[in-house]
């Protein structure tokens, strides 16, 4: 959700000749602004870590996108990002070690702001 709003948002930007929304406004426009809606409220229940490592598999597609396009990349060119499919039901998150995940005894796993 938070990469597709991101990708939307960067995709409007530049049809509508706007200049490219960077990588530090990104958040605020996509995550903070979004948090304050009341369909997107639930994003504040959600760990930021998750949120922000979303946004940042974008720009890192964003900056191969552009490495490509101007022949500093290695290998065959790459596509633009895609939206990311509902109908996909594979899910993957990424915690940082900043994110205060703990393993507990008998390999249990507690993750930020899941309930037990």
């Amino acid at each position: 959700m938070v990469f597709n709003d991101g990708l939307r948002a960067r995709r409007e930007a530049r049809v509508a000749g706007l200049p490219y929304v960077c990588d530090g406004d990104l958040p605020k426009r996509v995550i903070t602004q979004a948090k304050r809606t009341p369909e997107r409220a639930w994003l504040g229940e959600v760990s930021a870590v998750v949120l922000e490592q979303a946004l940042a598999d974008l720009n890192v597609a964003d900056r191969n996108l552009f490495a490509s396009l101007s022949g500093r990349r290695k290998g065959r060119k790459v596509a633009p990002p895609r939206f990311r499919s509902r109908k996909d039901n594979r899910q993957a998150i990424r915690f940082t070690k900043n994110a205060s995940f703990k393993v507990l005894d008998k390999g249990r796993l507690r993750l930020p702001k899941i309930a037990t």
